[in-house]
């Protein structure tokens, strides 16, 4: 298997958030704005929309390129923002691109669950270079990432369906990595209890 080749953290990071923080700088821009495509009005979320699947894909394959991989999780984002994303510009309807975090969401608490039932460790496939575990570490992980995506969607759910399109905006933007963020955060005590020895140890 091929190892990924390392990067500058700092151009990771830029390539893997710029296309978000493009998205949302655009959009608080353009919010009450509407923009004339082709004969037809946009309003401001589809234009941010229009701008983000184009940076995303290129930063995606600079990504590919640079890295020489993308994780599953990068490859269901870029294609559901292409599919999702294309409907609400296509039919000018923002509701599919908001429901697009829901099905991602959905789709991972899936193939956690799966994974528990069948008894796989996909998790630890996945992540097992960046947190060394025992086989029961990932198992109680993947319990709890599961619930979390499962969790994310139903938040994601609410939120579009019952607030304001700048509300939903700033709830993608920083909302949900935050919540990424604090869950690891909280997990840190499983990561230590249940890490591998390093060589030498």
């Amino acid at each position: 298997m091929t190892e990924p080749r390392k990067i500058n953290p700092w151009l990771k990071s830029a390539l893997e958030f710029g296309p978000l923080v493009l998205f949302f700088v655009t959009f608080m821009r353009m919010r009450d704005k509407t923009v004339t495509l082709g004969g037809t009005e946009y309003s401001g979320f589809i234009f941010a929309t229009l701008v983000f699947i184009p940076v995303l894909v290129l930063t995606t394959l600079a990504l590919w390129r640079l890295t020489g991989k993308l994780s599953p999780m990068q490859i269901a984002t870029l294609v559901l923002v292409i599919v999702f994303g294309g409907l609400s510009v296509w039919l000018n309807d923002p509701r599919f691109f908001k429901m697009k975090p829901t099905i991602i969401y959905l789709i991972f608490a899936g193939l956690l669950g799966l994974s528990l039932v069948l008894r796989k460790n996909w998790l630890g496939l996945v992540m097992s270079e960046a947190l060394p575990m025992s086989a029961q570490g990932w198992h109680i992980l993947t319990q709890r990432m599961a619930v979390l995506f499962l969790g994310l969607a139903v938040a994601n759910e609410i939120v579009w369906r019952s607030m304001s399109e700048t509300a939903w905006v700033n709830f993608k933007t920083f909302g949900l990595p935050l919540l990424m963020v604090v869950f690891f955060v909280l997990n840190s005590k499983l990561f230590e209890r249940h890490a591998l020895p390093k060589d030498g140890e």
